[in-house]
């Protein structure tokens, strides 16, 4: 089932998620709908506050940048309650956009390496280090766990320079291709 989006602007996307355990109702049901509902909108990553959850739950297929960067092919993951356990090597710059924040694309400086912690959809536990564009969509994905967009990461002068556009986004004002809520 394709869920709606929630926009930027929405209390959910601001406030940190909680881990869930074995008995949250149909995980691999709702893990299902959001590979759904981000492939619709032709994303890369969905975590669980975009969908107005605001639970410890990601999604990820980086597939589509298998062309310009060969360590997306194969990286499809779900992940539940993910915690980073080290994150360093170089900064890297690239462009980034959200399905909340429709229309706007800006780039953003992450580090290329990153030791993470996560549950699957059975519950099994795992530790992987990701690197390149694995690393930057889980830790673009993981921000939204933390209540943070990208957009916080850009300088106060960038974040000035979108604050109409960030402004529309929340007062409903711009169209997506996909549904959205407020």
């Amino acid at each position: 089932m394709i869920l709606p989006i929630v926009g930027y602007g929405h209390s959910v996307l601001r406030a940190a998620t909680k881990n869930i355990d074995k008995d949250y109702p149909e995980i691999k049901k709702l893990i299902e709908d959001m590979y759904e509902t981000m492939y619709r909108a032709n994303g890369v990553g969905l975590a669980a506050p975009q969908i107005n959850l605001p639970i410890s739950v990601l999604v990820i297929d980086a597939d589509p940048f298998k062309e310009n960067y060969p360590e997306g092919e194969g990286f499809k993951r779900a992940m539940i309650n993910p915690e980073i356990l080290e994150i360093g090597g170089e900064d890297e710059s690239f462009e980034e956009g959200c399905l909340s924040l429709p229309g706007i694309n800006e780039t953003v400086i992450r580090k290329n390496k990153v030791k993470v912690k996560y549950l699957d959809s059975d519950f099994n536990e795992h530790i992987e280090e990701l690197f390149g564009i694995r690393a930057r969509v889980f830790q673009h994905e993981f921000d939204h766990l933390q209540g943070k967009v990208f957009t916080d990461r850009l300088s106060n002068i960038r974040r000035a320079f979108l604050k109409k556009k960030l402004n529309d986004i929340a007062n409903n004002k711009v169209r997506a291709a996909y549904k959205m809520v407020k």
